[in-house]
């Protein structure tokens, strides 16, 4: 493992560097970036300036750069972080971090990371996107699809990366989290992740979402999964 901590119910094997949260840094190398950079350029004014949450190697990173946003790239990761170009690199865990008085015009929370299982955890990510976004900016939450625990095990092809993405497992833990088990094949090297996730309805996340001063705004994508928030005027009461 890299670093000196592991968080709990997190575990990660294949070559190369482990993270605290079970991600391997050689495999997030690797993996394409997807639809994610449409998506959140999509809503930004060009050179906007973006706080990206959990960027891992710049997988989303080095997209968002390339299309002239500003951006600024967290990570508990040291490894991950060495892989990222372009943008400005700031070493923390989410939950602690704490950039003073700087504001971005949008907050990127991706990688379902809101579903973590311990509660504390997600109000502090909540509380890092809300303390951190502009009065008039927004905050872009990745959550999980409606059967993303359900119908396993199921597996996704990453063409371009050249690798076969398989989610094997959601066993229950018990109080809505379950122990997930994912697998990434290559033609030269497999991985596996065991993480904690916590099924959230739509009434539960958008509480969540709202309790921490960002109400959703709105779904940015067809299958929930990509949302806008607005961080709550000044004033406004939680949920108002």
């Amino acid at each position: 493992m890299s670093g000196r901590w592991v968080r709990e119910g997190h575990t990660g094997t294949g070559p190369g560097p482990i993270t605290p949260d079970g991600c391997a840094v050689e495999l997030y190398a690797r993996l394409s970036p997807g639809t994610e950079p449409e998506v959140i350029g999509s809503v930004l004014n060009p050179g906007a300036t973006v706080l990206e949450l959990g960027c891992g190697a710049g997988r989303v990173t080095h997209p968002l750069v390339e299309r002239g946003f500003e951006v600024t790239a967290v990570d508990e990761s040291e490894g991950m972080l060495e892989l990222v170009r372009g943008a400005r690199t700031v070493l923390s865990a989410i939950e602690d971090l704490d950039l003073g008085p700087e504001r971005f015009d949008a907050v990127v929370l991706g990688s379902f990371l809101v579903h973590t299982g311990d509660h504390r955890v997600r109000d502090g990510l909540l509380a890092t996107c809300r303390r951190h976004v502009k009065d008039g900016g927004v905050v872009l939450v990745q959550r999980e699809g409606a059967d993303y625990h359900r119908d396993l095990p199921r597996e996704r092809e990453d063409r371009k990366a050249g690798c076969t993405i398989r989610i094997l497992s959601a066993r229950p833990l018990g109080d809505g989290v379950n122990e997930v088990r994912a697998e990434y094949v290559f033609e030269d090297a497999r991985w596996t992740q065991t993480f904690r996730s916590r099924e959230l309805s739509v009434e539960r996340f958008e509480a969540y979402l709202a309790g921490a001063g960002l109400p959703v705004d709105r779904y940015l994508t067809p299958d929930g999964v990509w949302v806008l928030a607005r961080p709550a005027r000044s004033g406004d009461s939680p949920g108002s």
